[in-house]
């Protein structure tokens, strides 16, 4: 049977990067999109275009209260195109950054990043646990940046290390339904994470460079591939790991 994805975030970045490598695996995609239906429906195209299904829903993970009724879309979605009550994958995947030294971050950007990054992720998952198949696979996005500080970041690194624990807990919880969870850690990444910080500002582009192993910063292409290969068979044994992606930051 086909694998099925749902991959939050899918329609730009890290999540378009994942969701394309899912489908040239095989897989069939959900993703969803916030705001830009345009580049969601572009991505379905192009999962489509080799010969996957695929699909866009609109999300924000922001906001708990919208999980239910998302879930029932998510079923007669599943239920219409598939003809299935479950899906296998999911990657927590959408995310925005906020840039701001610890004396300089307002309660909204704190509360802000804290709903999408911790509390959308636990409260989403909780949500589709009756709509994940046994023996599934859980992946949620980190970031090299639990592992090394760089300033500015602290209220986004925080709230990352939240979710590496939450995805131990995940892994002990499920493990009994054969569902193994990871928790990947990309480090700089040009995307247009932070308003395109590390992509459009070149001096601070050169500092991550500076500092990673092979040289450079990484792209999209160079972590969507890595969570695509984590819901793999040959990955099976696989749990309740952190697994950096990142070229080498600074170690």
């Amino acid at each position: 049977m086909t694998k099925i994805a749902l991959v939050t975030g899918g329609s730009r970045g890290l999540g378009r990067s994942a969701a394309l490598s899912i489908a040239r695996h095989g897989g069939d995609v959900i993703l969803t999109y916030q705001s830009r239906a345009d580049q969601a429906q572009a991505a379905v195209a192009e999962i489509k275009g080799m010969g996957r299904k695929a699909v866009a829903l609109q999300l924000d993970a922001g906001k708990v209260a919208t999980f239910p009724h998302f879930a029932d879309l998510l079923r007669g979605t599943l239920r219409e195109r598939w003809h299935r009550e479950t899906f296998d994958h999911l990657i927590n995947n959408a995310g925005h950054g906020d840039y701001a030294l610890i004396g300089q971050t307002s309660e909204t950007q704190f509360d802000g990043l804290v709903d999408v990054h911790f509390k959308g992720v636990y409260f989403l998952t909780q949500t589709l646990l009756p709509l994940i198949a046994d023996s599934g696979r859980i992946v949620n996005l980190s970031s090299a940046l639990t592992r090394v500080s760089y300033p500015g970041f602290a209220a986004y690194a925080a709230v990352k290390g939240a979710v590496e624990v939450l995805t131990v807990y995940m892994a002990k919880e499920l493990g009994r339904r054969g569902i193994a969870v990871n928790a990947v850690a990309p480090g700089a990444i040009e995307t247009d994470f932070g308003g395109g910080l590390v992509r459009d500002n070149p001096e601070i582009n050169k500092q991550f460079a500076d500092l990673t192993a092979l040289a450079r910063v990484g792209l999209p292409d160079d972590v969507g591939p890595m969570i695509a290969s984590l819901l793999s068979e040959d990955n099976r044994w696989v749990n309740a790991q952190r697994i950096e992606v990142s070229g080498g930051q600074a170690i």
